[in-house]
């Protein structure tokens, strides 16, 4: 007597899911090799996508992809922990059509991760180490109390500016500002009218040392963290180039991890951004400003330390005023941040510190 099977087995087959993340949900698209199955909504936690997977897929091969964004990768280690094959993509390097881009949906945005993840389309991006991630973490926190303290301390000037009150003669050059005697002259000589006005000023002073502190316990942390072994080396070299700090330096290392995944200096300068946008049809070829794509935050450190590196090296320096003979400098120093960029390459790639340029 016949009987019906009732078991599963999608042993040798490929499940494809194109995962669009959300803060209190998942919207999961799911392919075959041949098809369509469905597209749900979740809880965002990696243990039910694997236990629904496996409860209808039995024994297949799960590839997931999900596009970078707020939730950083603990989806990423999650997905890994429980069997499923998980890339992180670049949203930018999602094909999409016209149609999606003006009917953009969350299921849409899933659907068209998981075809094109079927169709091999995405390249991943490169996922940190959680150790590198954290320390990463403590050279942002340190960035966003800079800027904080930039905020806080334009905000005196404007109090100050409103009403009318000027600085000592010894404090009329900034250079001055924000020294103790600074401060001490604000809450002590500085006089207002009302208590209210004496208590606001003396809230934003309080605020201003506060985050001075803060950021001097940060920049502890950060040379303890600069000087563990698995740093100090590679910091020594970074540091040997004229204009590269500690900052700088520390701030390329927990961007990159490892150097050796950068096949070249283009490759390099491709992901922080250092080059040209292009548009070429025919005869014509056009090269325009930097391109909008890259690492915002690394492209910032070397521009700044490409100011200062103009000003110790002479070889930078003569290159930086051949530049501005036919461009503007805020162009120039994009090319001098390149050069920089191009030394930290070929340090960390060769291993043997900067040998400083003599221009006779």
């Amino acid at each position: 007597m016949l009987t019906q099977r009732k078991e599963l087995n999608f042993e040798g087959q490929n499940i494809y899911v194109g995962i669009d993340v959300h803060l209190k949900s998942w919207t999961v698209s799911i392919y075959t090799d041949q098809m369509y199955y469905k597209t749900i909504t979740q809880p965002p936690k990696a243990e039910i996508l694997a236990h629904y997977l496996k409860e209808n897929f039995p024994n297949g091969n799960y590839f997931s992809a999900y596009e970078a964004g707020f939730s950083g990768f603990w989806a990423h280690y999650m997905l890994l922990s429980e069997g499923i094959t998980n890339i992180v993509i670049n949203p930018s390097d999602v094909p999409t059509t016209q149609k999606e881009q003006y009917q953009k949906t969350d299921p849409v945005d899933s659907k068209k991760i998981a075809r094109s993840l079927r169709s091999q389309e995405l390249i991943p991006i490169h996922i940190l180490s959680s150790e590198t991630l954290e320390d990463r973490s403590l050279i942002r926190v340190r960035n966003m109390l800079v800027q904080d303290m930039i905020r806080f301390k334009q905000r005196i000037k404007s109090f100050l500016y409103f009403y009318g009150i000027t600085y000592p003669k010894e404090f009329f050059h900034s250079t001055s500002h924000w020294s103790r005697r600074f401060l001490r002259w604000i809450k002590e000589d500085v006089s207002l009218t009302c208590e209210s006005g004496r208590y606001s000023l003396n809230l934003l002073v309080v605020e201003v040392e506060n985050h001075r502190k803060l950021l001097l316990e940060t920049n502890r942390k950060i040379r303890t963290m600069c000087q563990s072994q698995r740093y100090v080396k590679e910091m020594e070299l970074l540091k040997s180039i004229p204009g590269i700090g500690t900052i700088g330096a520390i701030t390329f290392l927990t961007q990159m991890e490892n150097i050796e995944r950068f096949k070249n200096i283009d490759h390099l300068s491709s992901y922080v951004g250092l080059i040209p946008n292009r548009h070429s049809s025919g005869e014509h070829d056009n090269k325009t400003d930097m391109t909008v794509r890259g690492h915002r935050f690394l492209k910032t450190i070397l521009v700044e330390s490409a100011w200062i590196a103009i000003r110790v090296d002479p070889a930078l320096t003569l290159s930086y005023h051949s530049y501005v003979k036919r461009m503007p400098p805020n162009k120039a120093i994009i090319r001098i941040a390149r050069k920089l960029l191009n030394r930290m390459y070929y340090v960390l790639k060769e291993k043997r510190p900067y040998v400083h340029r003599i221009v006779k």
